[in-house]
């Protein structure tokens, strides 16, 4: 079940916590896409607060929000880019997306398996989707004070065995989200200490958020006819014994073999 755009919207935008996950999740997504010059970029569920980076230099920026969730104009002071949207029925062309943020999409929605595979559809050719998702071992899944308390936790291998069933190679993975998930004016003050310490140790058992970036499989067309060629004749009469002349048998000569004076010695 999506949350309400209105409480994705407080947290992130009028909570301490909420800005400190906002910068660390830029940070780590903004590590993996350091470069979208002229690509379309877009972000599905509530990924708002992660696609601010990809203003600047990407060629168009959209912001898919389901119904079941909301949507509000995105980004403040500026021409919207955010619309509504069919959970499994985006407006949009196959192959439009080069780059594609799930944020708080996948582990609300009901039915993943069709989600996946309209986001088949909308990548192109060379397409990288991102996945950020909470991590089943986190302390961010455990509790209720932040988005990441919602929804199906997944660990890294449920994640990556999903993708691939739905057509999509696995590229990289990384983690975030290493403080608690807290209120208090010290984790608050911490958090980017914290984020450098495991992003150093590569501590995923303890991350609060699972980033996984899948690209999109096209499988090969088969050629028709055969596969191989033939690369000699096929021994069709091999192992079969080469024939061997019979001897002449006549009444004189029982035993078969051949006098001085015979005009024929085998028969025909």
């Amino acid at each position: 079940m999506h949350l309400d755009v209105v409480d994705l919207r407080t947290f992130y935008y009028r909570t301490k916590l909420g800005r400190a996950t906002q910068r660390a999740l830029q940070e780590a997504v903004r590590g993996l896409w350091p470069d979208t010059q002229g690509q379309t970029v877009a972000g599905f569920g509530f990924a708002a607060p992660f696609l601010r980076p990809f203003l600047q230099d990407s060629r168009r920026v959209l912001c898919l929000m389901p119904g079941q969730q909301g949507v509000m104009p995105w980004p403040p002071g500026e021409a919207n880019r955010s619309v509504l949207v069919e959970e499994f029925l985006w407006p949009l062309p196959s192959g439009e997306v080069d780059r594609l943020i799930v944020g708080h999409g996948l582990e609300t929605c009901d039915h993943p398996a069709a989600l996946l595979d309209e986001i088949w559809r909308v990548l192109s050719p060379g397409g990288r989707v991102l996945f950020i998702v909470p991590n089943r071992s986190g302390l961010w899944a455990r509790r209720d004070v932040t988005p990441f308390g919602y929804g199906r936790p997944y660990s890294l291998m449920q994640l990556e065995s999903q993708l691939r069933k739905h057509r999509f190679q696995i590229e990289r993975t990384a983690s975030a989200l290493y403080s608690p998930p807290s209120h208090r004016r010290f984790w608050l003050k911490s958090a980017r200490f914290w984020e450098g310490l495991g992003r150093r140790l590569d501590s995923r058992m303890v991350a609060g958020a699972l980033l996984v970036e899948a690209s999109k499989q096209i499988y090969a067309t088969p050629r028709a006819g055969l596969r191989d060629a033939v690369k000699r004749p096929l021994g069709v009469l091999e192992g079969l014994a080469k024939p061997r002349p019979r001897p002449v048998r006549n009444r004189q000569n029982p035993a078969g073999f051949a006098k001085p004076g015979d005009s024929g010695l085998f028969d025909a």
